[in-house]
């Protein structure tokens, strides 16, 4: 008989108590710790999970500031050996890497010992091609094994990966790839969502067209269109097809703890995207806590846990992606899923993501939060799917989710016959690749709110004093530095964006730009963004994206978007349009202008509702007036979120008022 299942956290609170002789009464008292003597807290979760190196730690936090903390220093690490080392137990269980579906119904598994022989077989190739440790290589590649295999292979070697996904346009992946001057490029030939398929050979011409800095390209075969338009490249498939004695003997190269791991892209409300750069051994050992003891993720070959199957829908322009990655750290098996969660425009289907773990066997299953409401809304009925009895916890980020929504989803698993699903629902960022707010399986659950902040995390809500509160809404801010916290912005002199980005307000102090509410039980509830950049479903994207696409139309002259996703109602965004003189807004051009929107940037960034205004408020230095606009149509009075005599045109300002007593009805119905 199988013994009971023992929480992750547990399992870690034992293991303190047995080896560092701490024993803790309450969550509160541990996070306390955690966040007072954080240097103890990160050194023993790297003994925990038995973090190897080659060269010693001489300090665990050399500099405890922000930023510029210096974690592990001395310590070497690896993101591909802490996946590779599972192979050989995981294996020997019987359980297989990654599991893979697409909308065609295409079904793939990779067992542990094929991931290591493929890993070694595009390292080899990308080794022979040139690349060095600190080279950048770019991913154009969707939520696949291939772009997992790749990912792994770069960073074996030294390179620093970036990944965009294949529905991104053109000019939203350039403003990111151009940055970084990636030396390599690694895309498909195009992809298949919502029952269409996509050709991206043009892209790829276009991509190559546009960074001279590439020398070598390779084209994943995801759709088998052909040649035809591709610029010369080398078949993915024939780079990770070797197999002779020097794949077998390739191992991953050891780094120092803070070598670039990756470059991911967090857009704020002006200028380009930030090129986010995080390092090896901060993500892994952020990582790791993250999945496995806050969401409670287990190894697949570990007795506690075995059998344990790991799914969260996302596309690769959402970190996301990399946190289901995240799962092979601890030998996990992951699956992914390729394609449309809602089926197609022509034949809807919220039922494709269930099918899809009921039949794969899925225990942990996870996506945006937005995902569990359009389910409900669709009246998705989970009792069709015994097969999801196996699923023991239900993961939900991106945006806050409803009350509603949870109970939906915890009354559709009480059919099934599992009693109380356990929400393990989180609120972090790309910018740090982690989470602030999250899980604790052991801790009460209420719907509506997250249950602790995390170990580790030293997160308050702060008033406009700059003073903690509990019980009010506050700036999410962290005290403490966190060994995932970016290492830099690339090409970022003097860290001048680093800095202005989440250091501006309070020097030394992270602020997030989230609403926090802390409860005085712990728990904890978002209640948004406090600035103005967009957050659709998960995906962030800088306001200046969009104006880039919509104010490329003829006819418009101006703009100005904001995003009301606030107090756990879905995200709502309207875009206001300055257009030339004569002309009015019809369907017609309407439709033109979410078209633009959905070919530059991604169909997710269409907005809700897309109105004609006289102009764009602005400040006297010509700044489009996005955040004291967001304000006023969350129901702030005019007076508190915009002074005047600080602006170029208050003239049309009551429009804007207008609008929002209009609107606020229908969000008191939605709310």
């Amino acid at each position: 008989m199988q013994p009971p299942y023992v929480p992750q956290i547990r399992r870690y609170q034992d293991w303190l108590q047995a080896h560092r002789g701490l024993r803790f009464d309450s969550y509160q008292a541990l996070w306390e710790w955690s966040v007072r003597d954080v240097a103890a807290y990160w050194e023993s979760l790297a003994a925990f999970y038995d973090l190897q190196s080659p060269t010693p730690c001489k300090a665990v936090l050399a500099d405890d500031r922000m930023p510029g903390a210096r974690w592990f220093e001395g310590a070497s690490a690896s993101y591909a050996r802490q996946v590779l080392r599972h192979v050989a137990p995981a294996h020997a269980a019987g359980v297989p890497a990654l599991i893979s579906r697409n909308e065609r119904g295409e079904h793939r598994e990779l067992s542990w010992p094929e991931l290591q022989r493929q890993v070694a077989s595009l390292a080899l190739h990308l080794r022979a091609q040139g690349l060095q440790p600190g080279d950048r290589v770019a991913a154009y590649l969707p939520n696949v094994p291939e772009a997992m295999i790749a990912f792994l292979a770069v960073v074996s070697l030294g390179g620093i990966w970036s990944i965009c996904a294949p529905d991104m346009g053109t000019n939203a992946v350039l403003d990111r790839f151009r940055q970084i001057t990636p030396r390599m490029l690694i895309a498909c030939d195009g992809v298949r969502y919502a029952g269409r398929d996509h050709d991206r050979r043009g892209v790829v011409g276009e991509l190559m067209a546009a960074l001279p800095s590439v020398t070598h390209l390779l084209v994943h075969d995801n759709l088998g269109l052909g040649v035809d338009g591709l610029p010369a490249h080398t078949a993915l498939a024939t780079a990770l097809s070797r197999d002779d004695a020097e794949v077998a003997a390739f191992e991953p190269q050891w780094l120092p703890f803070d070598h670039p791991l990756w470059i991911v892209y967090s857009s704020g409300t002006t200028g380009l995207p930030k090129p986010i750069v995080h390092g090896h051994g901060g993500t892994v050992l952020v990582g790791m806590a993250m999945m496995n003891l806050h969401d409670d993720i287990g190894c697949s070959y570990d007795p506690n846990s075995l059998g344990e199957r790991f799914h969260w829908y996302s596309s690769t322009g959402w970190v996301m992606w990399n946190a289901q990655m995240h799962g092979l750290l601890t030998g996990t098996t992951c699956c992914l899923y390729d394609g449309n969660p809602g089926g197609s425009k022509d034949a809807p289907d919220w039922s494709t993501l269930w099918r899809f773990a009921d039949e794969v066997g899925v225990t942990w299953f996870g996506a945006g939060a937005a995902f569990y409401g359009n389910c409900m809304k669709a009246g998705v009925d989970l009792t069709r799917w015994p097969g999801l009895r196996r699923v023991r916890a239900l993961g939900s980020t991106g945006s806050p989710l409803p009350e509603d929504v949870q109970r939906w989803g915890t009354a559709q698993f009480d059919a099934l016959g599992v009693r109380d699903i356990w929400w393990c629902n989180m609120s972090g960022g790309t910018d740090f690749a982690g989470a602030f707010i999250g899980a604790h399986r052991e801790l009460p659950q209420i719907p509506g709110q997250m249950q602790c902040r995390l170990l580790g995390c030293s997160v308050e809500a702060w008033n406009e004093q700059g003073q903690p509160v509990i019980d009010e809404v506050g700036e999410l801010v962290c005290t403490r530095p966190i060994p995932s916290m970016p290492l830099s912005f690339w090409n970022d002199p003097n860290n001048a964006r680093y800095l202005s980005s989440y250091f501006d307000m309070y020097p030394g102090v992270w602020r997030h730009g989230d609403w926090l509410k802390i409860t005085p039980e712990g728990g904890c509830i978002i209640y948004g963004r406090s600035d103005a950049t967009i957050n659709r479903h998960g995906l962030r994207m800088g306001t200046s994206e969009l104006y880039s696409a919509v104010e490329a139309l003829p006819e418009v002259m101006d703009s100005l978007v904001v995003d009301l996703e606030y107090l756990g109602r879905p995200s709502w965004m309207p875009l206001f349009v300055v257009l030339r003189p004569g002309l009015t807004l019809d369907d017609a051009l309407k439709a033109r202008i979410a078209g633009a929107v959905r070919t530059a940037l991604s169909p997710r960034f269409v907005p809700d509702d897309i109105v004609q205004m006289a102009e764009v408020p602005r400040t006297l230095s010509g700044k489009k007036q996005e955040l004291p606009i967001k304000k006023l149509l969350l129901g702030q009075p005019l007076e508190k979120v915009v002074n005047p005599d600080a602006m170029v045109n208050p003239g049309c300002l009551p429009a804007y008022v207008a609008y929002a007593q209009g609107r606020r009805p229908a969000q008191a119905a939605d709310a």
